[in-house]
Formats: structure tokens, C-alpha cells, sequence
């Protein structure tokens, strides 16, 4: 007999197969939300009613859950035959058929299927739904396949006094007692992991748009306990602009009859595009200050998630190969619109700045793939969801935006969007659109994007004059010619030019800094030869465009995770520079990179020296930076990451949090600031239970408790760390946040020599965590826990002798062990140079 975890993973050829047998027509789902406030209450009543057309006797639904009660095909009843994840059904009838089954479904606490959250702020209980891409399978019995769309009818028994939500309005309900029983309209066909249900007392904030005949209602949601710190204004501002923009944009009318916007505790994305119910993490709920960055990068969340309307919900991919028909699309249009439609014109910047050093990162990993890539089955398409498909996927988008022109490339959407209006497509589909509306070669340039992987590097060599890449590939890019006079940097030329081969003989006048891809026309490393890094190592802040800025700051740090920029030199140009960086987008990834060069690029020789001035750094600029500024807080923030490993402000800082001394002028010292700076205090054993007890005593909510089990996690002692590396392995009552915290404390701080007792175990319990949990939470397991040790012996042992391994885990592994290796490769070559 298959196993449920076997059993689970579907195939693509297997998947195929079953969509050619099998055509749905509808389903029916009825779920029994009303026991969700009763804790001893482990699962939930659901029933499926499923209408499809066959030409195969025999086929399976998908259903993963506490138990299978009742299977009925075509008014026949019939055996359960069900193995945890796959119900198989007989004696299909040629052409229509009608399958009822009856089942009970489990609460989740890891985010996946139908989430429950008790908030301890009031007691209230909270439900909501995230499928992506295959966990609709753990709320309802359902062909869990993008390519197998329906018009989809939910009928929800709920608490009295809640709001009960999904992808369509309710056409009905009705009140009995203490519950509430809402049906909803029939939605427009849907794949499965885009349908959804949310329920709970829910602090609600309601709108409009409107344009021309069409008017859609508007609905933004939080926890009651979270209300006095959201800003629906902005958000449901932010949606009406983004509306406009994309009805306009697309020439399709936006295709679903609501837009409720529900900010949900303990999720594990930063948002899901359901059609009608998109659902956000309530990270994005502000519960102190925020920087203006934050406020743009929910602003493009929200975008990026309207763009999914489009491209995702009304045309969907066939199968998760063509992932990137809608998230690399989604992504281009999140920076595109937010720069077009809203306040944050500079979301190019953040683009370039943060979202493509993401790219770069996944595609330099042995395990990276094209754009378009290989999927074979479910756990290589939840491992997908990642860089390539993204951020790579939307730097080569502004490409082709560039390639074929702004106006053919929306027409071509139009065309895709009359074409596939509710359909599923293929690459072939897109490129046959734009191709008819822009004249151009797009096969070409797929070919040469989509389809192959890696990420060339560009240098300019002064003394031949000759424009080089590594791993060629057609560009079209601007260099930037920069003087340096009286300490500031200025463009004084802007050349563009081709590149397709591996040199280019290119003319470029005198300059102090030359700045390949200036303007961020293309996706490539962009090298600084010696002249060009002295003029910014003296005036990097004094430039005026913050893209030119931004691409600089990612130039220095991808050379610094190379080994070309020596990591004291980076951390050099950081802490001269930074304190001047207007952008507090660009400060928080600056500070936030030589946070990590610290701790993975640094010689540990030479790490104390390095360590203090970070610190010293950090508490100075969070003092001069301008009282209540995003800066004041990002330098804030670094402050508490630098005081986990240097103890020598530790005195100041307990000092501030208990009142004794002032804190920074200006400094907002919220409940996640305190949080942040006992967290490192703790690490360097200034703080232990009794201070983390009288701090949730502060901020008994749902992310005090988070931040309490941290901070009680990473006290230095040997027993607090053990104890910690036990729970995170055993404890299934962790939720998906709790646990985070417990590895989060079992690593913070300089505690190598606690936890590295544990390298040889952790190998030992890879595999059973892989096949006993879900790929959710063991995914967290064995990333965030892997060993940073000093040697690549033991990961090496471990593949050796697990070659028959999961393929998705031996993926995470191989990562894992790229990562180490660049640490010890760089650290070991700067230790060597500094001899």
C-alpha cells in the first residue's frame, strides 16, 4: 500500500493524465466551522459534491484530513478506499457523474490547509485558508491540479457574530441559535489553490471602487485586538489606485465581483492572491512604528497581489512549470504599478536594491533553475516558489518591457487575457500574444532568458576598452561615466549599449567611477574596477540619484559575497556611508548585509574588532540619526542585531528598557524595539526568564508570546539551547511562528559553541523530519537549523549515504551546503590575503 506522505506528492505526468480523463464541471463544498472555538476540537466537518465528465472508469480526489466518512458516486454508496491523501473512486459512468463525499478535516497550526488562531488578547478564534499550492486537498476533497477548473459554491456554518468570507458574496444566510450558516455565489472557474474561506470576529473597514459601469465593494480585515493599529485608509487606498491602474493597463474589466483584504496572524507568505479574499501576513499590520519602506513594501504586496487577478486567477498555468506566468508577472507588475499609480516612486529602487539580490543569490546556487523550469511533481513546486521565479523572473519582464516596448507589451496581455479569459495556458500562449502584438522576436529572447540559468557577470577593462560577461547572453544596458570633484559624484555621460557576446569593444570617455547598468536596463552582476571603487568608497552618498545609489550598494555586496570585495572593506564603505543614505530602503539593506558579512564573511580572528565597530556604529547613528525618522528607527533595529554579539552597550540598553536612563531623542520604543533589544540582551546573558516574563507581562498578544519564547530561547546556557533544539524537533503543538522563534533563539548570538554539540544529530533527524511532517515545517527544519560548522565533511557524508533521498530535501541540503561552502571559501581567502 502507497504511503499518505508517497501518496501526497502528486506528479505532473500523473496529474496530466487525470485532467485528460477527467472535465470539471463543479463542486460543492459545505464545511462546519462552528466547534472551532472549542480547543478540544481537533477537526471540522467538510463535504464535497463533485460534478465532472469522464472518460475513464476509475480516478482519484485528493484529500488529506482526520477521516473519510462517507463516498458516494452517482446515488451509489461505496467502500472507502482511501489512503490519507488519495480517496480512489470506481465505476465511473461514461460522461457525466456526480461524487459526494463526507469527511472531517484537521485545523492546522503550520499555515497550511485551514488555519486556527485563539488570540490570548481576548480569547477570540480566527480561521482562515491557504492552499498554495496544494493544501486545499487538507479543507475540502477536491482534483488538486491548476488545470482542473470549476465554478466553485461554498456553504459555511459558522459562530454567530463572525464574518465568514470567500472568493465570491454571500447570497444567503441564514441564522440558527448560536450559528450562522452563509452560502455563497458560484464562482467563475477556479483552480482549487486559489479558492478560499476566512471566518472569525474580524475588525472590519469598508469601501468602494468605481469605474465606469462597473462598481466593486471593498473589504479590509484584522484581528479586533490589532484594530487601533490599522491603517485600512492607506490600504484600501492603495487598492483603489492600483484598480484604476490595472483596469486600465489590462483591458479587462477586473474579473471578480469583491475585493476583501484579510491580514491574518501566523502565516507563512506574505500574502496569497485569492480571487475576491486576498489574504496578507498582519506583519503588515503596523503595531508600532514603520519606515516608509515598509509602508512601500506592503504597497507592493498589495499590487503585486492585484496583479494575480490577471495573471494566476483569470488565466491560470497548466502545470507549476509555468509558475512564472504569474508570479514573475506579479512581481514586475508590484514594482511597476507602485511606481506608476502611487506615492512610492522609487519602487524601482527597493527593485534593484533588494528583490534582485535575491535573484542573484538563488541563481548562483548548484540548484538553480531557468525561469521556465522543470517541475516534476508537488514538492519541487512548492521548493519554486523562491528567487528565480520571482525576482529573476520580473529582471528579465523589465527586459522584455524594454525589448518590445511598454505599449505592445500591455496589448499583448490584453490579447492573452481575451484569449484565456478563465482557461489555463502554457508559455507558448503568452509568447504567440505578444509576438502578434509587438512584431518582435520574443522566442528568441526567451530562449535566451527563460529557458537557461545562471547570472553573468559584467566588468569594464580601461585599459583595452573592453566590455566583458561571463556566461554570455543579450543585453541591452546603460553605463554610467561619474566624476568625483570636491568629494561628490556626479554623471557627466550616459552611454547605451548591446552586448551579446562574451566582449564588446566599447568607447567610453574619462571617468572616476564607470557604473555598469546604470539606469538597471538588465539582470546581471555589474562589477566596479579599482578607480570606480575608490571614488565610492569617498563619495557614494553624495550621489543624488537613489537607483544609482541602489545599484551601487548591490554591486559592493555582490562582490563582498564573491570574495572580490575583501568584507572589512565592504563593512568599511558600510559604516562611512550608510549614516548618509536617504533612502531607508537602501540603509535597512545595507545594514542588514553587513549583518550577515559579520557573521558568514568575516575571518573569526578577526570578528570581535569588526563586531564592536558595527556596534559602536549603530548606537552612534541611532543617537544622530533625526529623531522620529525611518532612519533613527533602521539604525535602531541594526542596533539590536550588533548588541546580540557584543555585550559592550548591553549596561545603556537595560538601562533604557527599564527606564533608568533616556533612550535616543525622538526613538518610538514600541513593544517589537523592546522585543528586539531583550532579545539581545538575552544572548549575551543580561536578561533571562524573569526579564522575558515581566516584558509579556507588557505585551501579552499574539507576537509578545512569539517574541517571549525567543527571547527565553537565547539565553547562552547549555540546557536553555538544548532544550530549545528539542522542542523545535519534537513539539507538535509549536505553531508555524512558535517554532520560528525556537530556532530563531537557539541561533542568536555568538553561540556556535553551544549549539555545534548538535551538527551530528541534526543529520540523523533530516530524513524522518522530511517524511513525518509537513513540507511546510520540515523545510524550516532543515534550513534554519542546518550547522554552520567549519568543514563541508559531514553534509558531504550525508548526501553519499542518502542518494535515495526526497529529491526536494536533498535540494534544501544541496543549498545549504552552497551557502557553507561560500562562507568557508570566502573566509578562508581573506584570512589568507590578510596574512
Amino acid at each position: 500500500m502507497t504511503s499518505a506522505n508517497a501518496a501526497a506528492n502528486l506528479t505532473r505526468e500523473e496529474t496530466a493524465a487525470r485532467s485528460a480523463a477527467i472535465s470539471l464541471r463543479d463542486i460543492r463544498v459545505v464545511l462546519d466551522l462552528s466547534g472551532a472555538p472549542d480547543p478540544e476540537r481537533t477537526g471540522f466537518p467538510t463535504a464535497a459534491t463533485l460534478a465532472f465528465d469522464a472518460t475513464a472508469e476509475a480516478t482519484w480526489i485528493d484529500f488529506i484530513g482526520e477521516a473519510v466518512l462517507r463516498v458516494v458516486v452517482n446515488g451509489s454508496e461505496r467502500d472507502v478506499d482511501w489512503d490519507g491523501a488519495r480517496i480512489r473512486i470506481a465505476g465511473l459512468a461514461p460522461g457525466p457523474n456526480e461524487v459526494l463525499i463526507e469527511a472531517v478535516g484537521a485545523y492546522s497550526r503550520s499555515g497550511e490547509g485551514m488555519h486556527r488562531f485563539r488570540d490570548p488578547v481576548d480569547g477570540e478564534t480566527y480561521l482562515y485558508t491557504q492552499y498554495e499550492p496544494a493544501d486545499a486537498r487538507r479543507v475540502m476533497p477536491c482534483f488538486e491540479q491548476p488545470d482542473m477548473k470549476a465554478r466553485c459554491t461554498f456553504v459555511v456554518t459558522a459562530p454567530a457574530g463572525w464574518h465568514v468570507l470567500s472568493n465570491q458574496a454571500p447570497i444567503r444566510t441564514d441564522a440558527e441559535g448560536e450559528t450562522q450558516t452563509v452560502e455563497f455565489a458560484p464562482t467563475l472557474p477556479l483552480s482549487s489553490y486559489i479558492t478560499s474561506v476566512a471566518a472569525g470576529p474580524y475588525h472590519r473597514v469598508t469601501g468602494e471602487w468605481t469605474k465606469a459601469d462597473q462598481s466593486v465593494p471593498l473589504g479590509a480585515y484584522c484581528r479586533a485586538s490589532l484594530a487601533a493599529h490599522f491603517d485600512a485608509d492607506e490600504v484600501l487606498e492603495i487598492t483603489r489606485q492600483g484598480l484604476d491602474f490595472f483596469d486600465e493597463a489590462f483591458g479587462f474589466p477586473y474579473p471578480w465581483s469583491t475585493y476583501d483584504q484579510v491580514f491574518v496572524p501566523e502565516y507563512n507568505l506574505g500574502a496569497m492572491e485569492n480571487p475576491g479574499l486576498v489574504t496578507f501576513t498582519e506583519a503588515y499590520v503596523f503595531r508600532g512604528a514603520a519606515t516608509d519602506a515598509q509602508h512601500e513594501g506592503r504597497a507592493n504586496t498589495i499590487l503585486h497581489e492585484m496583479a494575480h487577478m490577471w495573471f494566476g486567477d483569470l488565466v491560470t498555468m497548466r502545470w507549476w512549470d509555468d509558475l512564472w506566468l504569474k508570479e514573475s508577472f506579479a512581481d514586475y507588475m508590484g514594482a511597476h504599478a507602485s511606481a506608476a499609480a502611487t506615492r512610492f516612486a522609487d519602487a524601482w529602487v527597493s527593485f534593484a536594491a533588494r528583490r534582485k539580490a535575491w535573484a542573484y543569490q538563488q541563481d548562483q546556487l548548484p540548484t538553480t533553475h531557468p525561469i521556465v523550469a522543470d517541475i516534476p511533481d508537488l514538492e519541487a513546486a512548492k521548493l519554486n516558489f523562491d528567487g528565480i521565479t520571482y525576482a529573476k523572473g520580473a529582471s528579465v519582464l523589465k527586459q522584455l518591457v524594454s525589448y518590445v516596448g511598454e505599449g505592445a507589451f500591455f496589448e499583448g496581455a490584453r490579447r492573452y487575457f481575451r484569449a484565456h479569459a478563465y482557461g489555463n495556458t502554457t508559455l507558448d500562449d503568452l509568447l504567440t500574444q505578444l509576438e502578434a502584438a509587438s512584431g518582435r522576436d520574443v522566442r528568441a529572447w526567451s530562449r535566451a532568458w527563460l529557458e537557461t540559468t545562471g547570472v553573468s557577470t559584467i566588468a569594464y577593462d580601461r585599459s583595452s576598452g573592453q566590455l566583458t560577461q561571463t556566461d554570455p547572453r543579450p543585453h541591452r544596458l546603460a553605463i554610467g561615466c561619474y566624476a568625483l570633484a570636491d568629494g561628490r559624484l556626479s554623471r557627466t555621460e550616459l552611454v547605451e549599449v548591446d552586448l551579446a557576446d562574451e566582449r564588446a569593444q566599447i568607447a567610453l570617455p574619462d571617468a572616476d567611477l564607470i557604473l555598469i547598468n546604470d539606469l538597471d536596463l538588465t539582470y546581471a552582476k555589474a562589477r566596479l574596477d579599482e578607480r570606480s571603487l575608490a571614488a565610492v568608497e569617498e563619495g557614494l552618498s553624495t550621489l543624488e540619484d537613489p537607483l544609482a545609489r541602489g545599484l551601487i550598494w548591490a554591486s559592493l555586496w555582490n562582490a563582498a559575497r564573491d570574495g572580490e570585495l575583501p568584507a572589512r572593506r565592504y563593512l568599511a564603505i558600510v559604516r562611512r556611508h550608510a549614516p548618509a543614505e536617504g533612502n531607508v530602503g537602501l540603509l535597512a539593506a545595507a545594514t542588514a548585509n553587513a549583518a550577515f558579512a559579520l557573521g558568514h564573511y568575516v575571518p573569526r580572528e578577526l570578528r570581535a574588532a569588526e563586531r564592536r565597530a558595527w556596534l559602536d556604529t549603530a548606537w552612534d547613528e541611532t543617537h544622530a540619526a533625526a529623531p522620529g525618522s525611518g532612519a533613527q528607527l533602521a539604525w535602531a533595529r541594526a542596533l539590536a542585531g550588533a548588541a546580540a554579539f557584543d555585550d559592550a552597550r548591553a549596561a545603556e540598553l537595560r538601562g533604557i528598557l527599564d527606564g533608568a536612563r533616556p533612550g535616543p531623542e525622538g526613538l518610538p520604543l514600541d513593544a517589537d524595539l523592546r522585543w528586539s533589544w531583550l532579545t539581545a540582551l538575552a544572548a549575551t546573558g543580561h536578561a533571562g526568564g524573569a526579564e522575558a516574563d515581566a516584558e509579556l507581562a507588557r505585551d501579552d498578544t499574539a507576537t509578545g508570546r512569539t517574541a517571549w519564547i525567543r527571547v527565553r530561547a537565547s539565553r547562552p546556557e547549555a540546557d536553555v539551547r538544548a532544550a530549545a533544539w528539542e522542542s523545535a524537533w519534537h513539539d507538535r503543538s509549536l505553531t508555524n511562528d512558535h517554532l520560528d522563534a525556537t530556532i530563531g533563539g537557539f541561533r542568536t548570538g555568538d553561540s556556535r559553541h553551544l549549539i555545534a554539540r548538535f551538527d551530528d544529530e541534526y543529520f540523523a533527524r533530516i530524513r524522518d523530519a522530511w517524511s513525518e511532517r509537513s513540507i511546510e515545517i520540515a523545510r524550516r527544519l532543515v534550513t534554519r537549523l542546518f550547522p554552520a560548522s567549519d568543514s563541508l565533511d559531514p553534509v558531504d557524508a550525508w548526501l553519499a549515504a542518502n542518494e535515495d533521498a526526497p529529491a526536494a530535501l536533498r535540494r534544501l541540503v544541496i543549498e545549504q551546503r552552497d551557502h557553507l561552502a561560500r562562507d568557508l571559501r570566502v573566509r578562508a581567502a581573506q584570512a589568507e590575503s590578510s596574512r
